[in-house]
């Protein structure tokens, strides 16, 4: 916290605030606020987060599911100014990791990078087999060919074909991911605003009356998941209907991530998070909303038990085939955009000497000036996380004390974890900040939140720490919350990911290594 408070960010040019920070201008800053906020707005992706997981909201929380997106973007718009000021006051790659280690210490921010890092490339392999469907769907349709979605090697083939794709994008420079996730904001706008147009066209079949309804969800005589929730909305149904909202808006701090290939970071990147998480919103509050009120009128279950396509069957074939392209590049997009965050985790932990074979991961092309080498780590642990579409059993496998439930592909349940580990890594960032407050840190950033910082920060930490909760919080698999965790899994998987961390922090030290490189920085800035 010294060296952040020694290190004043308020109006130091980009270089300067840089090599005070000490480190020097490696990456090529070519991106713009758009760019930046592409990249952010791609990651949150509002297509993916829907088409994935707009059915579990509405049959766990029936149409009103829709107003618990509110509560969330509201509440997840207090972690944007937190990350805001933190990232205005340090334009560091890496983001959150950089936030922890100024604001409590090397070691602290060691384990939010390998926390946040994991949790990234995670979702890279989970975002890109999400989009195996629409693309076989698209392939028998068009190509005459006869994929299999669920088949184990067409989902290894496909989507290491998009992460081997994404990887070439981003390392040819950050100007051409800039590009591919502006390309993916044009495709999220028209496969939203689009879709729900589309739908009001054809007409719709329900009233507003309908998205305020619950349709009996929370009875299990009427719930079309068989779900029991003992005839209670607001504290059964609700809480984990909200699930299908908190798994969508994250993404928005990867902005932060690529703050030294951003043009006047500082000023800019703030903005980028707030703009991405307030259009991801409205955006898919307009899509829910065509969506819901397009509801057949023979009810929610139709829909519940045959997805998205049950509403957009109703419209013609080439407008059905047109949005599934842009579903298409929605995923790709997304799955661009995050591999490009997890790289500048990695490379940031590896040039600060908090990776094993950190010299090599911290290299940077002098061609394309992108760190190359941590974006091969990007490509190649999705792919490991990839094999884990073998696992699928046919039948309840009994792990210790719980069951891993069947035909559940182990790939799948991963993006559990990936949307669990970045809740913890936001609310171990989020206590940070406010730690360094109590201490006395004052932000100097272009951009702070005067006397609401403690307020703020306090008011984001608490939301983040009751949705972790209700995230991991082990559950029987017949209840509404293990179709998002997997009862135990979701808790295990992340308590693996970080035994490990703790392991190897314990035997190799690498705190060290960032306290050293820490101490020079501070020595440096004192001298000049």
């Amino acid at each position: 916290m010294e060296l952040g408070q020694a290190l004043s960010a308020q109006g130091r040019p980009e270089g300067d605030r840089l090599a005070a920070l000490g480190y020097r201008q490696e990456l090529k800053r070519v991106l713009s606020l758009f760019d930046n906020f592409s990249v952010a707005f791609s990651y949150l992706s509002p297509m993916v987060g829907i088409y994935s997981l707009y059915t579990l909201g509405l049959g766990t929380g029936g149409p009103r599911y829709i107003w618990t997106m509110l509560v969330v973007v509201g509440c997840m718009l207090l972690v944007a100014l937190v990350f805001g000021e933190l990232a205005s006051e340090y334009p560091l790659s890496g983001a959150l990791y950089q936030y922890g280690k100024y604001n409590v210490g090397p070691r602290y921010g060691w384990f939010i990078g390998w926390i946040y890092g994991f949790a990234l490339l995670a979702t890279v392999a989970s975002v890109d087999s999400g989009a195996v469907g629409y693309v076989a769907s698209l392939s028998n349709a068009w190509l005459k060919t006869h994929l299999d979605p669920a088949d184990h090697l067409t989902i290894f083939i496909i989507t290491g074909a998009i992460i081997v794709l994404s990887t070439t994008l981003n390392s040819v420079g950050a100007k051409i991911m800039g590009r591919v996730a502006r390309f993916g904001v044009y495709v999220e706008t028209i496969g939203t605003f689009g879709v729900f147009c589309a739908l009001a066209l054809h007409g719709f079949h329900q009233h507003l009356g309908f998205i305020f309804s619950t349709q009996n969800v929370e009875r299990p005589g009427s719930n079309p998941l068989s779900l029991n929730f003992g005839g209670n909305w607001w504290t059964g149904a609700a809480l984990v209907a909200v699930l299908a909202n908190v798994y969508i808006f994250y993404g928005f701090e990867s902005a932060g991530d690529i703050s030294e290939e951003t043009l006047d970071a500082q000023r800019q990147v703030p903005k980028a998070m707030r703009n991405a998480l307030l259009y991801g919103g409205i955006a898919s509050f307009v899509l829910v909303l065509g969506l819901l009120l397009a509801t057949p009128a023979s009810g929610i279950a139709p829909v519940v038990s045959g997805g998205i396509n049950t509403i957009l069957s109703a419209l013609p074939a080439w407008l059905q085939d047109f949005f599934l392209v842009m579903v298409i590049v929605a995923f790709f997009s997304c799955g661009t955009a995050v591999q490009g965050a997890g790289a500048r985790v990695a490379f940031a932990l590896a040039r600060d000497g908090g990776l094993p074979f950190g010299a090599q991961i911290r290299k940077v092309s002098k061609r394309h000036q992108t760190p190359v080498n941590a974006i091969l780590v990007g490509a190649i642990i999705p792919f490991l996380f990839l094999l884990l579409v073998l696992v699928n059993p046919a039948k309840p496998v009994h792990i210790l004390w719980f069951d891993y439930p069947a035909n559940v592909n182990a790939l799948y349940a991963l993006v559990s974890f990936a949307t669990s580990g970045i809740y913890l890594a936001f609310f171990l960032t989020v206590f940070g900040a406010l730690v360094a407050r109590c201490r006395g840190w004052k932000p100097s950033g272009i951009f702070t939140l005067g006397t609401w910082g403690m307020p703020v920060t306090v008011g984001g930490g608490l939301f983040l720490l009751l949705m972790l909760l209700n995230i991991v919080w082990p559950s029987p698999l017949s209840s509404g919350r293990a179709i998002f965790n997997y009862g135990w899994v979701t808790l295990l998987v992340m308590g693996i990911i970080v035994g490990v961390g703790i392991l190897y922090e314990s035997i190799a030290r690498p705190d060290h290594n960032l306290a050293q490189h820490s101490g020079r920085n501070l020595q440096r800035t004192f001298s000049e």
